[in-house]
């Protein structure tokens, strides 16, 4: 782990500051002693499967939920003390629809303009980008858009106010791949609007998009840096092998005592060798955030 990113840094420089955060239901520890900062205007990316504890976090951020221990703010407010100031300066987008299904989406936008006292005009050149792609549909309603279009509106919905800080769960799940790239090209332009934006996603491809990462597991962070530093830290060569049998050869190298770790990665092997590298016919790779994750894991 880069130890760095729990230096302390000038809280002005803060979007997001979470120090020792654990939250736990019943025996399950959802969250463990979790730390870490997101800079103004950095785009920031919470990255782990179903289960990691992405959503309990973004819960107590967004001032829905309190931490067992820890503490937290947010552009330096307290997310315990000082929610009511934090909720109008946040923009929120959770990772099940939550919109008025049975409202248009024009209905939708300005029920959440008058919510903070906005209107669509008076912020038109933030949203401009996604409005324009659903306003052919503004007369339909929310619960009838497809799940590209669903998501464009619940962002557009979450900027209304413009927020100084955005909080996105979990956004393309179960999103065409096309919107998916989408979606991403608009966070970036949002981020030169100098917002702060922490996103979730369970999607290890996703996280090259993102300025720095945390790879969180079982509710503990494995891992804070760029996405480049955590593939450099990668310890060992990564070799990627394929056969006619994957299942079978995955098997052997097992209970090969050379071998440090092996699993199957879409239609290759990925191994790595505990010492000297053996002669075999196997081509050497550069790691992907998947991989690193995996390695921590373990």
């Amino acid at each position: 782990m880069a130890t760095s990113d729990f230096n302390l840094s000038p809280s002005g420089a803060w979007g997001v500051r979470i120090s020792g955060i654990s939250k736990k239901y019943g025996e399950t520890q959802a969250l463990n002693n979790i730390s870490f900062h997101v800079n103004r205007g950095e785009l920031f990316g919470l990255i782990g499967p179903d289960g990691a504890g992405k959503t309990t976090l973004f819960r107590i951020l967004t001032t829905l939920l309190l931490a067992d221990k820890g503490n937290a703010s947010v552009n330096g407010l307290d997310v315990v003390k000082q929610y009511r100031e934090i909720r109008n300066m946040i923009g929120y987008m959770p990772g099940k629809f939550s919109l008025y299904r049975d409202l248009s989406v024009q209905e939708n936008l300005d029920f959440f303009a008058r919510v903070f006292n906005t209107s669509i005009e008076e912020n038109y050149d933030l949203i401009r980008d996604i409005y324009i792609q659903i306003e052919p549909f503004k007369n339909r309603k929310a619960g009838k858009l497809s799940g590209g279009m669903k998501q464009k509106l619940s962002l557009c919905c979450a900027l209304i106010h413009k927020p100084q800080v955005l909080f996105l769960d979990e956004p393309t799940t179960g999103v065409d791949p096309v919107s998916r790239k989408e979606f991403w090209e608009m966070l970036k332009r949002l981020k030169q609007e100098n917002i702060s934006i922490l996103v979730s996603t369970p999607y290890m491809d996703e996280a090259s998009r993102c300025d720095r990462i945390a790879l969180i597991q079982s509710g503990r962070i494995l891992s804070i840096s760029t996405p480049e530093q955590i593939i450099g830290e990668y310890p060992r060569k990564l070799f990627a092998i394929r056969t006619e049998n994957n299942y079978h050869l995955l098997e052997q190298l097992r209970k090969d005592p050379q071998v440090n770790s092996v699993y199957i990665f879409g239609e290759y092997l990925h191994v790595t060798f505990k010492d000297d590298v053996p002669n075999i016919d196997a081509k050497e790779i550069t790691p992907s955030v998947e991989d690193c994750f995996i390695h921590l894991m373990e």
